[in-house]
């Protein structure tokens, strides 16, 4: 048994429960209910735990951006989220005259526009957790839940066994504990409910002294074996430091408040997110929230750093922060009757060392970045690191891909960490550093500079600006370490030169391989109605090829269209080899293909001008109504313009891969059905085709992963 890391105190002798699960996740905030979510979705066995024994019900945090909302609502409750939540429309940048007097400087739009058909907004995280728990507990059958006040004992990883997969390689001991001992603790001295306790400002872990108290008890352990782990235990996490890893960067000397109140106020964009710098007292961020609440990101300039590095958090109260917050506002005044929560941190920028041990145990979220929260990056960047992980998990687990899609997940996601700290080491360095007086003023901050910086910011801010490198995943060329963060992964299945991707990319120039699938508005083929068409890309865990069919009614293209889906619908093809699909029934299991075509819908019929393997028929459904789309004016929302849009030509169409997250894997011509082929076979574990007869190989089954292992199943 290799030991990867156990936790400073022993284990308590005597018989405990064990138990094996697929994946065992380690706390249940943003992070972690995402990754549950996948899990109850994909259908595995899955546990999640937190050491708190509450969640969250106010406070922590509350930024949704585009990309985030985007996510919920493939999951199936972003209209909970965006019926609820603070829409932020403009952004209002506020700075002192030549007299110090605060003014207006500027307006731009909070989300860029076109970016999205959702924009930024504000909700409590409490709220956010629920939507995730209800889905979670539809999803599971209830089997999958949050197990509070458990926290983990001890973690090993039996190396000899983790190339296995069909093996429990980690071994996590548990401990359980009372109420009291879960409950978090207030530190501030308020009566005001606060967050110190995740606060950086506040660095004792108790992990090892409550576990101490739990062995006074029989019965508060338990011993899990688990296929994977995932640690979602925040910044000070106790499975990162188990395993060794750290996270590198430093702290500034920045201290900041923050206050969640209800305002009286005769400030006159209180109602807009606004970035204020006063003259001589330091900078504020407002941030309108839910229920007429307004979040301020308060800069504390009179509380410095001792010679430890660490402020003195004695001095820190509410009252000081509030205080801090009138100065800069100046000479419009605020106060309030209900503070909702407060806390106080100091700005640190640290990224994860590693992102995995193994493929076998991961992090994710705060976890493996840090950063400060005033770019609303802290929740969204942590759902968006387990949306990345959870479905390749799942197919592993499943048996469906091949665990070398797991390297993928340090790639693009440290790379996007990194990225992360590189704006946000910019955007607060602007943010809290002192206005410039004048043009010969060095030591000060352009205003100008801060909101070009703000400006191109807010694309990254957005969750929009994630670009993957090439893995067997994206295929594009290029270095996989250069665009990802250094690590291997396995190589695109294709080798492409940099011109002979450039004039794929040319086929459909708004949509960038690496990148999210953008949404414009198409009409099913068969009924009229109007669909965003990242609707019809859920997270449910499938892979889509997108067939751009163009004008169908075009002889020459309708040949083009039938040749493409004639080798789509032969046995040889990945269609009918992929493990998990059987063949028959449900051919669109874990590929579904989906077609938009330009030519007009009323001169345009499903069963007649589209072949069977485009809308295949099941003997409980019928035909498949729901794949076919074209490019049309609606009744009653008009029209999308999605070839325009998507920079496709109308003539001619073209194919696009797109990933169970809604990320672009390839673009491709019509005819490049063999590097459609390729990619599948690249990540995607295939049955062997010979002589009409599908069998599996065994080098590309893990074992104990697919239940059909070792049959073979005639072409019908």
């Amino acid at each position: 048994m290799a030991t990867t890391g156990t936790s400073a105190t022993g284990g308590m002798n005597g018989d405990q429960p064990e138990s094996n699960v697929d994946v065992l996740i380690i706390g249940a905030g943003p992070a972690g209910i995402m990754a549950a979510a996948w899990m109850a979705r994909m259908g595995l066995k899955a546990r999640i735990i937190d050491k708190r024994s509450t969640k969250v019900f106010c406070g922590q945090a509350d930024g949704l951006n585009a990309r985030s909302l985007e996510m919920l609502d493939s999951l199936g409750f972003g209209d909970r989220a965006w019926k609820e939540a603070n829409h932020m429309i403009e952004i209002c940048l506020w700075n002192p005259d030549e007299n110090g007097i605060i003014r207006r400087s500027d307006r731009v739009p909070d989300t860029p526009v076109g970016l999205s058909r959702l924009q930024q907004s504000t909700l409590h995280q409490g709220r956010i957790e629920r939507f995730f728990l209800d889905n979670i507990k539809k999803y599971s059958n209830d089997t999958i839940k949050v197990e509070r006040g458990v926290l983990p004992e001890s973690l090993e990883i039996d190396q000899t066994k983790v190339e296995d997969q069909g093996a429990y390689p980690i071994t996590v001991k548990l401990r359980f504990l009372t109420e009291e001992e879960a409950a978090p603790k207030q530190l501030g001295g308020s009566k005001v409910s606060d967050g110190l306790f995740r606060s950086n400002l506040f660095q004792e872990a108790d992990e090892d002294a409550l576990i101490k108290q739990t062995y006074e008890r029989a019965g508060a352990g338990e011993t899990i074996h688990a296929k994977y782990v995932i640690g979602c235990d925040g910044a000070r996490s106790w499975t990162r430091t188990t395993l060794g890893f750290e996270l590198e960067g430093e702290a500034t000397d920045m201290i900041w408040g923050v206050m969640d109140v209800i305002p009286f106020t005769d400030f006159p964009d209180i109602r807009c997110r606004c970035a204020i710098h006063s003259a001589t007292h330091g900078s504020l961020m407002s941030i309108p929230r839910e229920n007429n609440l307004v979040r301020l990101y308060i800069q504390l300039v009179e509380v410095k750093p001792d010679a430890s590095g660490r402020a003195d958090r004695s001095k820190i109260t509410p009252e000081l922060i509030f205080n801090a917050a009138k100065r800069i506002l100046d000479p419009y005044k605020i106060d309030y009757e209900v503070c909702d929560w407060w806390t106080a941190y100091q700005i640190g920028q640290r990224v994860g060392t590693n992102f995995d041990a193994h493929q076998r145990v991961f992090l994710a979220g705060d976890a493996v970045h840090t950063h400060s929260p005033k770019a609303g990056q802290g929740m969204n960047i942590s759902m968006q690191d387990c949306y990345n992980l959870g479905w390749k998990l799942g197919l592993v687990c499943r048996g469906i891909a091949k665990p070398s899609i797991l390297k993928t997940y340090q790639s693009e996601r440290r790379r996007i960490a990194r990225d992360l700290i590189e704006f946000d080491n910019r955007f607060a360095r602007l943010f809290s550093g002192r206005p410039a007086k004048d043009i010969l003023d060095a030591e000060g901050v352009s205003m100008d500079e801060f909101k070009e910086a703000f400006v191109q910011g807010n694309m990254f801010a957005c969750g929009l600006s994630v670009n993957y490198g090439p893995s067997n995943l994206v295929l594009k060329p290029g270095d996989a370490g250069e665009q990802g963060d250094g690590s291997a992964v396995a190589p695109p299945a294709v080798t492409m030169s940099e011109a002979d991707f450039d004039r794929k990319q040319a086929l459909a120039t708004g949509i960038s391989v690496g990148m999210r699938f953008n949404s414009f508005q198409v009409l099913n083929q068969s009924d009229g109605r109007p669909w965003q068409f990242q609707k019809r890309l859920p997270a449910d865990g499938r892979f889509r090829v997108v067939l751009f069919a163009g004008n169908i009614h075009n002889a020459q293209q309708k040949k083009r269209v039938e040749a493409f889906c004639a080798k789509l619908d032969a046995p040889s093809s990945f269609l009918h080899r992929v493990v998990g699909n059987d063949g028959g029934d449900d051919l669109h299991s874990v590929v579904e293909i989906l077609t938009i075509h330009s030519a007009k819908r009323w001169d345009t019929e499903l069963l007649r001008d589209f072949a069977e393997v485009l809308r295949p028929f099941r003997r409980a459904t019928g035909w498949s109504y729901d794949k076919v789309y074209v490019d049309d004016v609606s009744y009653h929302e008009g029209f999308g313009d999605a070839y325009k849009n998507y920079g496709v030509d109308k003539e001619r169409g073209c194919v696009v891969i797109v990933r169970p997250d809604q990320y672009v894997a390839w673009v491709g011509d019509l005819e490049d059905f063999d590097e459609v082929q390729a990619y599948f076979e690249g990540c995607l574990v295939l049955k062997e085709y010979t002589n009409g007869v599908h069998s599996y190989v065994a080098a590309d089954v893990p074992e104990g992963a697919a239940a059909t292992d070792g049959i073979s199943i005639a072409v019908r």
